[in-house]
């Protein structure tokens, strides 16, 4: 088994101890081109972390974690994810016992060192994986205060797919003459070579029937469909299930568990379409994926690499269709220029268009409906169990606390990446007011002073009663009889006048 370009130029200056800013494509091995290095030089057994891998998201986080107990199983490593959404005991419990790498997004990170559960006063390696990821999720801040609580002698490296200039600041802040290492030349796209990729302008009301298709051609295994929003991930994932498809979708709205089991019902083959929001274009490492569609145009050059970049992977080959609509084609031109790519003027297309069929080998005759024969031939994503995490952030008791137990204090900072979390609307108390005066305040007032028992029953009925009689009271002073005027004179005092001049 060879190893990819990447841990051939980080391995050996990694184990050298040295700090390493390491760039190259997403899939092309990263995570072990640190991992391996750190196994090797932590202490195991110890009760405090020797390591730390931040990660911006949690599907990354859990990536990077399988990755690192597959690498060091027989040394016998104790590496634990923390990450938000998850109950805090078990993680606490782990912590406790004692481990040796800890992987974890910033916010629970941070929530576990304020509880004083997380020391990092032994870390002797940090790892910030995905960097500009981080960047882009406005994590900097919290960043720091996590650098700021690891000892200053330490080796830290930084990889990324991207590097901006945000980037090149942040790792001459916190490195130590780093070495550069670059896995491929300059002149290279930033995109993923091994994926054959293709651009269509397509009308948004034909997307869906373009999609089925697409997903009906040849040698198609599991495929990946980005879009923008979570709403339209939950309808293109319920379109393509009424389709026959077996598809589910993954977004920041669906809580942990449910994000989990799609995940895991996606990389067993129990489903084979994963709808998703970029929240899983980063860090997710499945076998076998095909077909990556951004069925909605990405925001930007970083965000269409990664999302094609899902396939691919390992040296293997993929296709990536974009479906770019005409309200996006300014968008598009800004990221084709932007990776030097060939599709500044995508070919409009439909459903029915020729070269649709011919370029993604899709047979003719295709509709978009799965045949009855074929339509949910997986176990589907029912037959994925729901695991029961413990999940925080989603609902808080009247004591303050969230599913995550006695330490739901802190769990205003279990965002992660899901920062796009909606906040429960505020329920405001209104005063009604007649005549100027409010009324629950008079009520209120009369039932303050009462005392206990029955005597306050009877103050407060009295101060209702007494309340009632004041506004029917007001309403009567209020009542004037409406006068008639003319000429600014009232219609009586004309009248009067008319009388006396007869």
């Amino acid at each position: 088994m060879e190893a990819f370009p990447i841990q051939e130029l980080a391995l050996p200056i990694a184990l050298g101890g040295h700090d390493i800013i390491g760039q190259a494509r997403t899939g092309t091995g990263k995570t072990l081109a640190f991992g391996v290095a750190l196994l090797q030089q932590i202490r195991h057994g110890g009760k405090k972390p020797q390591a730390l891998v931040v990660a911006p998201t949690r599907e990354l986080a859990l990536q990077v974690t399988d990755d690192l107990l597959v690498a060091g199983g027989k040394l016998g490593s104790r590496v634990l994810s923390v990450y938000g959404g998850r109950a805090y005991e078990p993680q606490i419990d782990a912590l406790r016992d004692g481990v040796d790498v800890v992987v974890g997004t910033p916010g629970r990170l941070l929530d576990l060192v304020k509880q004083k559960h997380l020391d990092l006063s032994e870390v002797k390696i940090l790892v910030l994986d995905e960097a500009d990821r981080m960047l882009d999720l406005g994590f900097l801040p919290d960043i720091e205060r996590i650098v700021e609580r690891i000892p200053a002698q330490r080796q830290t490296m930084l990889f990324s797919a991207t590097m901006p200039g945000e980037i090149v600041a942040l790792s001459r802040r916190y490195l130590t003459r780093p070495t550069n290492v670059r896995a491929e030349s300059h002149a290279e796209s930033e995109a993923t070579p091994q994926v054959k990729q293709f651009v269509y302008q397509a009308h948004q009301m034909d997307k869906p029937e373009m999609l089925a298709r697409l997903l009906q051609a040849e040698g198609r295994g599991l495929s990946m469909v980005f879009c923008q929003t979570k709403r339209a991930c939950d309808r293109v994932a319920a379109d393509l299930a009424q389709r026959g498809f077996d598809a589910a979708a993954v977004h920041g709205d669906l809580g942990q568990s449910q994000r989990e089991r799609a995940l895991r019902a996606f990389r067993n083959g129990k489903i084979d379409v994963l709808v998703a929001t970029d929240v899983a274009a980063r860090g997710l490492d499945v076998d076998d994926v095909t077909h990556v569609v951004n069925y909605e145009c990405p925001d930007s050059a970083d965000t269409y690499v990664h999302r094609i970049g899902r396939t691919g992977r390992a040296g293997k080959e993929g296709i990536a269709v974009t479906l770019v609509d005409w309200s996006d084609l300014t968008r598009w031109k800004l990221i084709n220029s932007t990776l030097d790519l060939p599709f500044a003027a995508p070919e409009e297309t439909y459903s029915t268009s020729e070269h649709f069929f011919a370029e993604l080998g899709i047979p003719a005759g295709t509709t978009g409906k799965l045949p009855k024969a074929h339509q949910h031939e997986r176990a589907g994503l029912e037959a994925e169990e729901l695991e029961d995490i413990g999940e925080t952030g989603k609902v808080r008791s009247q004591g303050g606390s969230q599913g995550g137990g006695s330490h739901g204090g802190s769990h205003g900072r279990d965002r992660d990446e899901d920062r796009e979390r909606p906040r429960p609307r505020r329920k405001r108390s209104r005063t009604r007011t007649r005549s100027g005066k409010p009324v629950e305040g008079a009520e209120a007032g009369a039932v303050s002073g009462a005392a206990s028992g029955a005597t306050a029953e009877a103050k407060q009925s009295e101060a209702v009663d007494n309340v009632v009689d004041a506004v029917a009271t007001e309403r009567k002073r209020s009542r004037s009889p409406r006068r008639r005027t003319r000429g600014g004179k009232t219609v009586a005092d004309q009248n009067g006048s008319a009388a006396e001049a007869s």
